[in-house]
Parts: C-alpha cells; sequence; structure tokens
C-alpha cells in the first residue's frame, strides 16, 4: 500500500485533511498530514513564510518514510509539491494535484490568477490583502460560497474557526523547476467539477498546460476532503496503485 504526504492549501493547515486519513488507512494506507510554516498550528510569522521554507518541511515528513510517497497537494499546495518534486524526485512515487494549480517554470501562483483564462471578477471581492502586505485572507461572508458550499454545518463552523491569513510571499514566490528532475515525476490531476473557488474550467485550462498522466473528477465543491472523504480516498488509492 502506499504512503500519502497531505498538503494543504491557502488559509488551512493540516487539519484539513482529518476525515481523510482515518478513510485512507481504512484502505491500508498511510497517511501524513503537515502544516505549512505560518497556517494551521505553525508559529512561524506570516512576514517571515517562503516557499522554500514550506518546501522543507514537507521534504522533512517525507524523509521520514521508508518508501518514495504520493504527494498530494490541494489548492495552493500544488506550487509546493511542485517544488517539492524538483527538490526530492527519487522521494516522489506521484504528485496528486487535488483542484490544484500547477505553476510552470518561472511562474508563481499569483502569476497564475493574473492570467487571461482567469476570471476577471474571481477573487477580487473576496481576497483581501492585509495592510502590512504580509498576509491575504478571506472575506468571513465568502468563505461558504468559495470553499465549503457542499459540507455540514459542523464542518462549516470548523472551518471558520480554523481557518487563517495566508503568507503572501510563497503565494508571490515563483517555481523553478528543470525537466531532469520535476519533468520526470508522473503527475495526476483531480478535477472537482463544483469548486466555485478554482473553477472546472480554469482546473481544465491549468492541465492543459500542464499535462498529467491520469485525471479524474469528483463532483464536489474545494474541500472534497470534507464533503466526500471516502469518495477522494478511493480516487487517490486508486491513483496511488
Amino acid at each position: 500500500m502506499a504512503t500519502f504526504v497531505l498538503v494543504h492549501g491557502s488559509f488551512h493547515g493540516a487539519w484539513c485533511w482529518s476525515k481523510l486519513v482515518p478513510e485512507l488507512e481504512a484502505l491500508g494506507h498511510r497517511a501524513v498530514a503537515v502544516d505549512l510554516p505560518g497556517q494551521g498550528d505553525d508559529t512561524t510569522p506570516a512576514a517571515e513564510a517562503t516557499l522554500d521554507m514550506n518546501v522543507a518541511r514537507v521534504v522533512e515528513a517525507i524523509e521520514k518514510e521508508a518508501e518514495p510517497v504520493v504527494l498530494v497537494g490541494h489548492s495552493f499546495g500544488g506550487a509546493t509539491i511542485t517544488q517539492t518534486a524538483e527538490q526530492v524526485p527519487e522521494r516522489i512515487a506521484l504528485l496528486v494535484y487535488l483542484t490544484a494549480f500547477i505553476p510552470r517554470n518561472g511562474e508563481s501562483v499569483n502569476d497564475i490568477m493574473r492570467s487571461p483564462f482567469w476570471p476577471a471578477e474571481k477573487g477580487a471581492r473576496s481576497i483581501r490583502r492585509s495592510e502590512d502586505g504580509h498576509t491575504v485572507s478571506v472575506a468571513p461572508e465568502a468563505v461558504r460560497e468559495r470553499f465549503y458550499h457542499d459540507c455540514s454545518e459542523e464542518d462549516l463552523a470548523l472551518c471558520l474557526e480554523r481557518i487563517r491569513p495566508q503568507p503572501f510571499t510563497p503565494r508571490d514566490t515563483p517555481v523553478r523547476t528543470t525537466p531532469e528532475r520535476f519533468g520526470q515525476v508522473p503527475r495526476a490531476y483531480i478535477y472537482c467539477t463544483d469548486d466555485r473557488s478554482l473553477l472546472p474550467r480554469v482546473q481544465e485550462e491549468i492541465v492543459a498546460r500542464m499535462p498529467c498522466e491520469k485525471v479524474v473528477s469528483l463532483p464536489t465543491s474545494h474541500s472534497p476532503f470534507l464533503s466526500a472523504p471516502a469518495e477522494l480516498a478511493s480516487a487517490l488509492s486508486e491513483l496511488g496503485r
């Protein structure tokens, strides 16, 4: 069976995988979730957090495992796993992008959000940068619609308590990848076809620009780890074979 290392997206932390981990374990897998610097329960000041620090955190988790892992990145986590694969390609059996960004060499997540295919109005009303410029956050009234519209009231309440502002610098830092390292790691993509944050047509454009060998779909919001953990675990298990 596979070992999955789970990398959260913006505003979240390792806590967001709490329903998925037992589902993967029930299928016989091992699952490890990490907090990126300045997110979840990590206390790194947002002004100090960098993409390189994200990668170091993930590499630390990977190197504790005996065998190459299936590295899963959700949303912004796609940038982190992309740069991680450039650093330790031999330690990764498969990259799985869960409704996630896949930056090309020299491109940041913010660059993708400035691309012609990104909806002009998307995020403008709900994503706000702090006055000091160190973080971005989601307007409280937009949280459910963007991330959790198919989640339970209980899960929504938990998320509203746990989400945090996202350090800005990692989002604005280009990845640096090569065909010889990142390019040799197999990639898979999980589309979320009812996603109201990373819209389905944007996901399709991302994959068109950075093709993946395997592609599957889930009929969920941006947060299938909460709304459909068993279905997500099944998809990941199949991809990880």
